[in-house]
Order: C-alpha cells, then structure tokens, then sequence
C-alpha cells in the first residue's frame, strides 16, 4: 500500500490579522516540512481567523483574503517549502453564484484552498452550512458544489470542510463513491464541554461511512467568547484511532498512514450533485520507508480540568489578542471572584493580575480576610480602598433605603474599578456566574462592570467544583492551593446588608441549577421542568427570574462559553417579551 506521511498543524488564528496568520502558516508549514511530510493541514478559517461574521459581508475583507491567499503560495515556494501541498482555509467568493433571495450579497464562502509549488491548485468551499447555536453561516456564505479530491503520492484525498462532516450526506458518502483513500476535514469547531467524546464518536461514524481512515483537524486557542480545543483525531477505516492530539495546545500532528492505492481518477457527479473536481498533484507513491510517526494518543483531560483550562485559555487570548496587559479584579473574598482570580493568574501570571478589596460598613473581617489571603497565596498585586467615605456622601446628598442603598454599594465599588482601569490601563474582569446571570441576580453598573466575565457561563455549583479542582491540582504538583477553603466553605453572600445571604433571594444552588441547566440550556418548558419532579412553586419562581432578567444580560460583558447554550449568540431572546411558562 502507498504511505503518506500526514501534518496535521492544529494552531490558533487571530480574526483580521491576514499577516500574522500568514506567518504562522508558514512556520508551521516549514515544521511539517522537516518531519519530512508529504502533506500538511491547516484549521478552517485559519488565513482569516474564525469567525470573521460580518466581515464575511464586505467585499473589501474577501478581497483581501483571496489575495493573501495568493501570496501566501507564492511566498511558501520562495522559502523553499513549495513541495509540500498545504490545506488552508480562508474567506472565498463564489465566482459565477446567481444572486437569491436569502442569500448574502456578494456569495462569501467558508473556503479552503491547496497551496503547491507557488500556486493554489484547487479551492473548494464547505458544503454544509451549519445555522444553529453561535454559527450563522446561512447569513454569510454561500455553500460549496463540489467535491474535491487531491492524488498526493499516488493516494487519492478527498476534502472537507467541519460541518461537512456533522451533517449527514454530502462529502462523506461522497469520498466513498469517489474511491478516496483519506478523507481530511479542516474545523475550527469551539470547544464544549463534553464536546471530545461527540466528536470521536462523529468521526468513528464518519470514516465508516466514508469507507476510508479520516483526519479531523480542529483549530486551538480562542476568538472573544469561543474557545477552541483542539483535539484533533485520525482514525482508520474501521473507526479505530490511531492518532489524537492534545487539548487546548497548539501542535503540528505526524503521523505515517498506509492507504490505498488511487486507481482510476474520479469524475462525475456524486452524492447529493456534488462535482468531483480532481487534482494530481503527484502521481506515483514513495518508495517503501519505515515509518517515523506511528501516531499517538495524547493524554485526555477530566472533565474539571478541561472546563478549567478552556477558562484559561478564554480569558488569555482575549486579553492578549485585544492588545491588553494587565487585568483589574475586585476581590471580596467570596467564591466567584477568587475563580476569576485564580484563571488570571494562570492565564496571565500573578504580576499582571490586580486586586482591590472594597469594603463596606457590611463586610465581615472573614472576607476582608480571605480577600487578603488569596493575594498572599496567589502573588497578585492586591490593595484595598474601602468604600464608606463614599457611601456616606452620598447618603448625605441623597437618601436611600432597601435594595437602593444596598447596589449604591456595589455601583460605588463599580465605579471605582472603572475609575482605576482607566487611570492605569488594566481591564477589569466581572465575577458573575452563570446562576446569577441567569435570575439577574447582579446589580447593573455594578458586579456587572467589566470589559471580559470569565465565569459568565459557568453555573455556581460549577464554580464551586472548579475552585476544589484547581486546589487539588495545586497540592498534587507540591503548591500552595490558591483559593482559601473558607471562600469555598462559607455561605455566598454580596454582603450589602447585615447578615445577608444568597439563599436570601434563590434557592439553593443544588436545586436552582439543575433548574436552570433545563431551561436555559435545554429549553425545556416549566411543565416538562416539574415533571423531573422539582418543586412547582420553586419552578415558576425561577423561570420568572430569568425571564424578567433578559435586559440585564444584553449589557453584560462577554465571557468564555463553555456550555452547547451560553447567553448571547447562543440563546437570543427579546427583552420586551410578555410570553410566560407557566406550570
């Protein structure tokens, strides 16, 4: 059987930046290249960064990326790697599209292109087009009609594009009809929780289907609220894996495949009108070698690490993508803001993570204490402004009672990071959770303040888990654990009035969570809620929560999404909204 040695460069892209993805591709092309690879990939979109949205729709950014496209292939020859054939995505227009009612002017396409000997030899565009959750790709592209088939070193390699492969029909069977030996998919693909054992399953099922072994390469880092994971997956014909790559890290992916011979080059129409547009790029297979790359399999994370590291991961390109240094946390010695403080840390090194305690008239000393302690334990910059010659003045100018007086709290500590991030140039990280998000339990302009929420989709009890896990971690490797077990041990509490507490205002987060997770995660209605046998009263308390608290969301920051539903793209609902669940 023909060998083919197979790069799989699974890296990080950032939306816009045509000139530094082109020099990444270039790198990592040339690592591949000195592996002695006969073939190298690239992630969906990687030219362009993914996703580009509304850049898709202007004519000047599609222009640009065709022509860094072809620069890029020149520029691949001229620093002698011209050789090696390399899959890249990029941001495409469909030449001869007709225009149609429901589709983007212009006909963008999620494109990927085969780069050889200074040339793109063949472009092709994704087929399925995926219009669920965070992908608006019906709005921005135009679907591609062919299948496209590469013979490399006497194989022949059929393509595609990420949901190519999620939805049934098209490419997949297509690459069977078409007699391919390798079908390779090139995916951005954000991470979700628990999305790895999805995806392994999906292409198990592909290659079978396909008839052929399967290459899966995914996109790693993240763009605004995506996080990309990784994971990158070859299995064999039969569905058995034979390489994966690590999480949440960039690599270049070998591995040495014994595939079958290409026959007869395929024309014609196959699957779902798909045209095979075939090219040879080389003919003949190698002479036999002994393989260097047998293929491995990467160590997986537990589910609490994973969600961790993809918190990590969220917060970091987020801020150094976006030109930031330095991040600006109010600590209150509760168990949100020593999560997010424990992320920038990691994410960013302690010497670019401040920290301010507030505290009021209202604060415990515990806090005050644990606020302090997480510092030592941490090494962050930390300092502490107290906030009642404030509240008295405006007490004295203005006077409030109840929930008034109780967020002028939080709105003065509010204004007082935004006050300071301005003065020293550190963007500041809002504390709320998925829980509070959810029953606007946050007070706007207040908690609420800040340019990135790290935990904006992450449920309470959640938090609390990954609190343990990162203390865990930390004791296992010989290190101090950051977060002080009083802050995971206490009773939460916002600590705006004497005694208070969050099961004051919700239910217990054992219970609302689950609650939650049905509803906004699942959309299921509050019949179907009290049917997994919750309390009824507790249902509607909470489902009228979260409907009454859509405004308060829409002018929250954005944060890493790490669940199939997070607030903002993936669930769009109206603030004027006088429709009710009721049991």
């Amino acid at each position: 059987m023909p060998q083919l040695r197979l790069a799989l460069n699974q890296i990080d892209s950032t939306v816009g930046d045509l000139a530094g993805n082109a020099d990444a591709v270039v790198r990592w092309t040339r690592r591949s290249a000195e592996r002695g690879a006969h073939l190298a990939a690239f992630p969906e979109m990687v030219l362009t960064g993914y996703p580009v949205e509304d850049l898709a729709l202007r004519p000047s950014f599609v222009q640009a990326s065709r022509a860094a496209l072809t620069a890029l292939a020149a520029r691949l020859a001229d620093e002698g790697l011209g050789e090696l054939p390399v899959v890249v995505g990029y941001l495409d227009r469909a030449e001869k599209a007709q225009p149609r009612y429901g589709q983007p002017a212009g006909a963008p396409q999620n494109a990927a292109a085969v780069l050889h000997r200074g040339e793109v030899a063949l472009t092709y565009a994704k087929h399925h087009l995926p219009n669920y959750g965070v992908f608006d790709e019906f709005r921005y592209f135009v679907p591609g009609e062919t299948l496209p088939v590469i013979r490399v070193r006497g194989v022949d390699v059929a393509l595609a594009i990420c949901e190519d492969l999620w939805q049934d029909g098209g490419r997949v069977p297509a690459a069977r009809t078409a007699g391919a030996g390798l079908l390779l998919s090139v995916n951005a693909s954000p991470y979700e929780r628990d999305k790895d054992d999805t995806r392994l399953d999906l292409v198990r099922r592909r290659a079978r289907e396909a008839g052929c072994t399967t290459a899966y390469l995914a996109m790693s880092g993240a763009q605004d609220d995506l996080v990309f994971d990784g994971d990158s997956i070859v299995v064999d014909a039969v569905g058995e894996v034979l390489a994966r790559a690590p999480q949440f890290e960039e690599c270049c992916l070998v591995l040495d495949l014994d595939l079958p011979a290409a026959a007869e080059a395929p024309s014609g129409t196959v699957a779902d009108g798909l045209r095979i547009d075939h090219r040879t790029l080389s003919p003949d297979p190698l002479p036999a070698y002994e393989p260097e790359y047998p293929g491995t399999e990467a160590p997986r994370m537990d589910d609490d690490e994973e969600v961790y590291t993809a918190l990590v991961t969220g917060l970091r390109a987020y801020t150094r993508k976006n030109g930031f240094r330095s991040v600006l946390i109010g600590l209150s010695g509760g168990i949100d803001s020593a999560l997010v403080a424990a992320i920038a840390c990691d994410a960013l090194g302690p010497e670019n993570v401040h920290g301010i305690s507030m505290p009021s008239r209202y604060s415990s000393e515990h806090s005050r204490d644990d606020a302090a302690e997480l510092a030592r334990r941490t090494g962050l910059n930390y300092r502490t402004v107290p906030i009642g010659p404030m509240f008295d003045a405006y007490m004295d100018s203005l006077h409030l009672t109840g929930l008034a007086e109780e967020n002028l709290q939080a709105r003065l500590r509010g204004t007082l990071l935004m006050g300071l991030s301005n003065q020293e140039g550190h963007i500041v990280l809002a504390p709320g959770n998925k829980s509070e998000l959810a029953c606007g339990y946050s007070t706007l302009y207040g908690d609420s303040v800040g340019a990135y929420g790290p935990i904006k989709d992450v449920y309470k009890t959640t938090v609390f888990r990954l609190a343990r896990w990162r203390n865990r971690a930390a004791a296992e490797r010989g290190e101090t654990p950051p977060i002080p077990e009083n802050s995971i041990s206490k009773p939460p509490s916002a600590e705006l009035r004497p005694g208070q507490v969050d099961a004051d205002s919700l239910p217990d987060y054992d219970v609302l969570d689950p609650i939650l997770e049905l509803y906004v995660d699942r959309d299921r209605g509050c019949e179907e809620i009290i049917a997994e046998g919750f309390d009824p009263e507790t249902v509607t308390r909470v489902l009228r929560m979260t409907d009454t608290a859509e405004y308060k969301r829409r002018q929250y920051p954005p944060g890493t999404k790490i669940s199939a539903k997070g607030f903002g793209k993936d669930r769009r609902l109206p603030i004027t909204n006088r429709w009710r669940e009721s049991g």
